[in-house]
């Protein structure tokens, strides 16, 4: 038989903000962009909650991949640690 091949999904480099819950951390990851008018660089973050097995300290970065939802506000894993 032929195997299946996903599509390309979105990977994302973050640190761990966050492990209170069971088998979910959060994840902050930091994006940089220029001012489209003024081209000062911006430094944005934002917050991802994913699913991991493995219990992660705050602190840690990791490599989180897109997936199908988990929960409500849950769907990414956590695919590395960096």
């Amino acid at each position: 038989m032929e195997q299946l091949t996903r599509n390309k999904r979105k990977l994302k480099e973050g640190v761990v903000v966050s492990n209170k819950m069971q088998k979910t951390v959060v994840v902050e990851v930091t994006l940089t962009e220029r001012h489209s008018r003024y081209g000062k660089v911006i430094k944005r973050k934002t917050t991802f909650f994913a699913h991991t097995e493995d219990p992660l300290n705050v602190g840690e970065k990791v490599t989180i991949m897109e997936t199908r939802p988990l929960s409500k506000r849950k769907s990414w894993r956590v695919v590395a640690k960096a």
